[in-house]
Order: structure tokens, then C-alpha cells, then sequence
């Protein structure tokens, strides 16, 4: 008699559909409504390691970096009640990002459902807009079921969060139910002919193509053949928010990030060009700048739009050519398009790639410490395949405009703007990826709200790279405070603990660095520490952005009142 056709506890039956879908990594908060499913996964310990982390932030960041890593749904298992409010964090950051992720929490018992019961809460309203699907699974027979559906619904189209409530008395009951026989396997749409003939048409009559890559469903071969095609066409690329590892940031093609603090040549190159091709993301607010790069819902340039999820064709802006497909399929079609490059287009890149160029060299900036020159440091000296997180705040600002990204998946940020992402997602990268380097970059505001994971970090053996940008303050919105009303500061400033020691406490190595010259010799040395590793890097809080201080921008705001 096999297993399925005994009874079985539903902890047991769910931990069985994770392996099955081959779940090798489960990120969590223990808590008591979930222990039949922690029971079902010890039985599978050798196979699924179960990360407890300090808290269900970190969990569900770092089950939505590992999600972002490898395009597997990150899975995150959490209690009930405030254990889900506190993973709430990295589920809007899911689906924000398009990440495949599954979120399961322990619910109360189904007897005391509807009574606001201890630690209730109706998770399709409380989580129905930053999910792509919510459900409760009420019959122990049915879980295999629901962890299909949960997987295929992550998976499929634009990829992104689903959330299942498991009642404690669910995952206790027994039932006799057959197992899945495989995994999800999400379907793959990809583009007809006429959509590529018509594409063909559009790229023989431009002058000045662009094309902005980014958005979920990417691979290494993607990487490659949208390379390809750029060479083939003519075409100068840009990526969107946060997926600068689209393209090979040293290709002569690359023209920068449109992004926030986009290069303003690039942007009014996008502007200018007459064919814009958006591979991938979906134009949100900040690769538009707030909307305002492009017309609404009519661009002034031909627009070619393609996107993974169909029902985000059109929502804003109107394509003359919009194609539903997944990324690696779009890539290989379009290498295989006749070239169309000429003189003319290959001049407009040259001029796009030279204004790139001039803007990753290091700026001079007030104070002892320049981080361009640090972040330019580490772009030529890590590994190509290193992986570098950061989260949000002007810090961040340095490392998008400064390291050129060589790898596909080298780069995991929010595109949701979440403090607190840098830390858990290092971890969880490098608990994905143990061979690879993974450097952090945290400010000291960022890194305060879930700095505790390095507990996590130094029990699993995570040895990450955690830069610290202290300037004791909460930048960027000291930034706007001083732009929009000067002299008038509140509620920015920072006192911070010493971090040397707080990293020596949880059993990691430490170093402070007051001088950039002196940052290469700590960098060395965290390196070869043997464990994770915190540098933090004291700047002067004038050094707000790469291009203008603090002083800079005040003045700048008190000459508008």
C-alpha cells in the first residue's frame, strides 16, 4: 500500500506537495498554528531546509529574493495574525516585482471561524490586493489540489504571489488523498508570425530605435539573444527599475537604467527615439517618471510592447504592437529576425553608450568617503557573477548609477522602494547560491528594520557582505524635506547603534571604514573573515546624491519659496 493511499495528517500531505514541486527551501516564522506542517517537513529535512528567521519581514523577503533568483516560488511559511501582517512586506514587494512566491499561514481552527477568533484575520481581504490569488484550504483531502493551483497561478502569465491560509484543525485532520505526479510546469506563450513580421517592418523603417528591457521571466539565454537582436537592429538599450542584469551592462549597446535619478540625456533619448520596444517591464511609475517620459495612453513614438501578462498590454499605454509572451521565447524569436542595423542607427548608439560612459565615472563629493569611488572599486574587482542587494534610500542611488551589472541575475532590489529588503535577500541569495559572491548594501535606516537577520545569517552559515552607508539620517527624505521645505527638519534624524559591535554580537565580523582608501584593505579582510561580514561606511550626510550636497539642495529649495 503507497503512501497516499493511507490516511495521512494534512501537515504531512502539504509538506509532500512541496516536495513534489520541488521545494528545496522553505523560509519561516515557526508558530503553533502550523505544527502538523513543520511535523510533515522534518520528515523531509534532507531534501527541504527549513530557514527560521527573526522575523516574518525577513522571511518574506527572503522567500521573494529566492523567488526573484531563480524564478521558483520562494515559499514562506508564517503564523497567523501578526505573524502574516509582519510577511505583508515582502508579498507587496512580489508582486510589485512580478516574483513567483507562495505565502502560507496558519489560520485558526474552523470551528471558530467568523468570531475573531485569537489572531483572526479574512486573508482574501486583507491581502487581496497584493496577491494574485488568496484562498483557505478548508478539506484535508483537497491540498494537493490548491498547491497545484498555487503553483501554476504564481507561475503563469505575470508571475507574482499567492497566498493560502491553512486552518491549524485542516492541518491536523487526516484524509486519503493521491499525491500530485508532478510539478507545475507554467505555459509558455510565444510570438506568431505576424506579430514578428510586423515587428520586422517596424524596425527596418526606424532610425532611432530604443529598447527597454526588464520585468519577470528572464534567463541567461534571454539575456543573450536580446543582446543579439540589439546588434542585429541597431537598437540602444536601457533597462527598467531594478533590472539592470537584463543586459550586459559593458555591451557597447547599454545606455543606463531609466529609472529614478534617470541620466537626463538618457531620458530625453528615450524622448527622442522613434521606435521604443519595452521588453519585458510594464512602464510603471518610475521607469516613466511618474508617467510623464512617455504620452498617455498615446506615445509620441511608435510603441512595441512585451509582456509576459496579457492583461498588462494596453492598461496604460497603448502599443502599436503589443505581443503576450514569455521572455525567453520573445528573445529567441526576435535574434533570429533579419538585421535591419545601418550606419545611421549604429551612430545614434555610439552617442547613447558615450553619454553612459560619462556618467558611471566617479563624481567629486563632500567628505572623506566617496562612494562612487567605492562602488566603482567593487564593480571592477568582484566576481562577474557576484550578486549585489540592495534595498531602498539614496544610498542606493550609488550602487544603480556606479556597478555595471555583467550576469543575468546579478542585481536583487525592489522595485517597490522597501526599506529593509537588502539584508534578508543577501541571506537568502546566498543560501540559493553558496559559491557565488553576495555583497549588501544597506543605509543605516534600511538596514536598522531588519538588521537582526543577521542572527539568521551567522546560524546558516550565510556569508554575506553587509555594506553599511551611515550618514544618521534618513536621506532621501531628508532630501525632499530640505527641497520641498527647507530648514524645516523632522523626524529624519538617526542614532545608531556601533555596528562593529553589534556585528561582533551576533558573530560576524566588523569593520569601520571613515576614508575610501581605507575601504579596500576592510573589504579584504571581511572577505576572508569566514563569516558574514559588516562594514560599515561613516559619510558625511552632505553627500547626499552623486551630483549635489545637502547644503545644494536647500539652497535649491529656498530659492523656489
Amino acid at each position: 500500500m503507497s503512501a497516499a493511499s493511507k490516511p495521512r495528517i494534512g501537515g504531512h500531505i502539504l509538506a509532500e506537495q512541496l516536495a513534489i514541486q520541488n521545494v528545496d527551501t522553505v523560509f519561516c516564522v515557526p508558530g503553533e498554528s502550523h505544527l502538523a506542517l513543520l511535523d510533515g517537513l522534518y520528515t523531509h529535512e534532507k531534501d527541504i531546509k527549513v530557514i527560521n528567521t527573526r522575523h516574518e519581514g525577513g522571511a518574506s523577503n527572503m522567500a521573494e529574493a529566492y523567488g526573484k533568483l531563480t524564478g521558483k516560488p520562494g515559499i514562506c511559511l508564517v503564523t497567523r495574525g501578526p505573524g502574516a501582517t509582519n510577511a505583508s512586506c515582502g508579498l507587496h514587494t512580489g508582486f510589485q516585482d512580478s516574483t513567483p512566491m507562495i505565502l502560507l499561514i496558519g489560520q485558526v481552527g474552523r470551528d471558530m471561524m467568523d468570531r475573531e477568533a485569537f489572531q483572526e484575520i479574512d486573508y482574501s481581504h486583507m491581502f487581496g490586493q497584493m496577491a494574485k490569488w488568496v484562498a483557505q484550504i478548508d478539506s484535508t483531502e483537497r491540498i494537493p489540489e490548491y498547491i497545484n493551483q498555487a503553483f501554476h497561478v504564481a507561475l503563469s502569465g505575470r508571475p507574482g504571489p499567492v497566498v493560502l491560509a491553512l486552518p491549524e484543525d485542516m492541518l491536523s485532520g487526516t484524509a486519503v488523498t493521491p499525491d500530485l505526479k508532478a510539478a507545475a510546469k507554467a505555459p509558455r506563450p510565444v510570438p506568431s508570425q505576424p506579430d514578428l513580421d510586423e515587428l520586422h517592418g517596424l524596425l527596418a523603417k526606424a532610425e532611432r530605435p530604443f529598447m527597454i528591457v526588464g520585468g519577470p521571466t528572464w534567463s541567461q539565454e534571454a539575456v543573450d539573444d536580446i543582446v543579439a537582436f540589439a546588434e542585429n537592429h541597431g537598437i540602444a538599450v536601457g533597462a527598467s527599475l531594478r533590472s539592470q542584469d537584463c543586459f550586459d551592462n559593458r555591451h557597447d549597446h547599454y545606455a543606463g537604467d531609466v529609472a529614478i535619478a534617470v541620466n537626463p540625456k538618457l531620458a530625453e533619448r528615450v524622448r527622442n527615439s522613434d521606435l521604443l520596444l519595452a521588453i519585458g517591464p510594464r512602464l510603471g511609475e518610475m521607469t516613466t517618471q511618474g508617467y510623464t517620459l512617455l504620452g498617455v495612453p498615446e506615445t509620441e513614438q511608435k510603441l512595441v510592447h512585451v509582456l509576459t501578462g496579457a492583461e498588462e498590454i494596453g492598461r496604460v499605454y497603448r502599443p502599436d504592437l503589443g505581443i503576450n509572451c514569455a521572455m525567453p521565447e520573445f528573445a529567441r524569436a526576435a535574434r533570429a529576425l533579419a538585421p535591419t542595423a545601418n550606419d545611421a542607427k549604429r551612430e545614434w548608439v555610439a552617442s547613447a553608450r558615450a553619454d553612459y560612459l560619462q556618467r558611471i565615472q566617479p563624481t567629486e563629493v563632500p567628505g572623506s568617503v566617496n562612494m562612487s569611488e567605492i562602488v566603482s572599486w567593487l564593480n571592477q574587482t568582484l566576481d562577474e557573477d557576484a550578486i549585489v542587494t540592495a534595498g531602498a534610500g539614496n544610498y542606493a542611488v550609488w550602487v544603480h548609477r556606479f556597478f555595471q551589472h555583467k550576469k543575468f541575475r546579478t542585481q536583487i532590489a525592489p522595485t517597490n522602494g522597501a526599506m529593509g529588503y537588502s539584508v534578508p535577500a543577501a541571506i537568502s541569495a546566498k543560501l540559493t547560491a553558496p559559491n557565488r559572491q553576495v555583497v549588501s548594501f544597506s543605509g543605516d535606516g534600511c538596514f536598522m528594520m531588519l538588521g537582526q537577520e543577521l542572527a539568521t545569517a551567522a546560524q546558516f552559515g550565510a556569508n554575506v557582505i553587509f555594506v553599511i552607508v551611515n550618514n544618521g539620517m534618513l536621506g532621501t527624505i531628508r532630501m525632499h524635506q530640505e527641497r520641498h521645505y527647507p530648514e524645516r527638519v523632522i523626524g529624519t534624524g538617526l542614532q545608531n547603534p556601533d555596528f562593529v559591535k553589534l556585528a561582533e554580537a551576533y558573530g560576524a565580523h566588523g569593520e569601520r571604514v571613515t576614508k575610501t582608501a581605507d575601504f579596500m584593505d576592510a573589504f579584504a579582510r571581511a572577505s576572508a573573515s569566514g563569516k558574514p561580514a559588516v562594514i560599515e561606511v561613516v559619510v558625511d550626510p552632505e553627500a547626499l546624491t552623486p551630483v549635489q550636497s545637502l547644503s545644494e539642495i536647500r539652497a535649491e529649495g529656498k530659492s523656489r519659496q
